[in-house]
């Protein structure tokens, strides 16, 4: 296994974040490992996901679409509307790249946590709830229910999450990532609702 140097990677994040995006980040790198412990995943892995899952978010938008196109990453045409969601894709390139991270595990859980994607691994939900769920969010809904959940049935918060944020954007359908519904569905069907 690959060792990583935590503390490096943390003064790195301190440096490419804004203040609160990187407080928003140690939230999650430790809630990642409290959830990686109570599933049984690394621990290690999931700190250094939840350290690099926003690396490139305080990349301007007009930036993130350069870079990709540069970089031949696929732009959606939800992603050219909303280029804030290029983040994820950005994120885990730029893990790979700038960060030295060659983990498909790690790589997959950056890539995926915006959207989720149907069949996620544990690592993919754990940093996706981990997001959700850290101690700096308050603004979702029954959130003090969902962090409660994940520890419970991280699944079941997973797809609760999923079908929540699908609701808050029904008025706003031009926002909704074709990929977060069809996550959505699967765990639907995975779960039997």
């Amino acid at each position: 296994m690959a060792e990583y140097d935590l503390k490096l990677l943390q003064k790195k994040m301190k440096e490419a974040l804004s203040e609160d995006r990187y407080e928003h980040t140690i939230g999650v790198m430790y809630t990642a490992e409290s959830l990686a412990m109570r599933y049984g995943v690394d621990m290690t892995k999931a700190a250094v996901a939840g350290l690099l899952h926003d690396c490139a978010k305080c990349i301007p938008n007009a930036q993130k679409i350069k870079m990709c196109k540069k970089k031949d990453i696929e732009i959606t045409d939800m992603e050219e509307k909303n280029p804030s969601l290029l983040h994820a894709k950005l994120g885990a390139y730029l893990a790979e790249e700038v960060y030295g991270i060659t983990d498909p595990e790690i790589l997959s859980a950056i890539r995926w946590h915006t959207t989720g994607k149907p069949d996620m691994s544990m690592m993919d939900i754990i940093i996706y709830m981990a997001d959700y769920i850290e101690p700096n969010r308050d603004k979702a809904p029954n959130l003090r229910a969902i962090r409660k959940l994940c520890f419970e049935n991280i699944e079941e918060a997973l797809y609760q999450v999923l079908e929540g944020t699908l609701e808050y954007l029904a008025n706003c359908p031009d926002m909704i990532d074709p990929m977060t519904k069809v996550s959505y569905d699967f765990y639907k069907w995975k779960l039997n609702k």
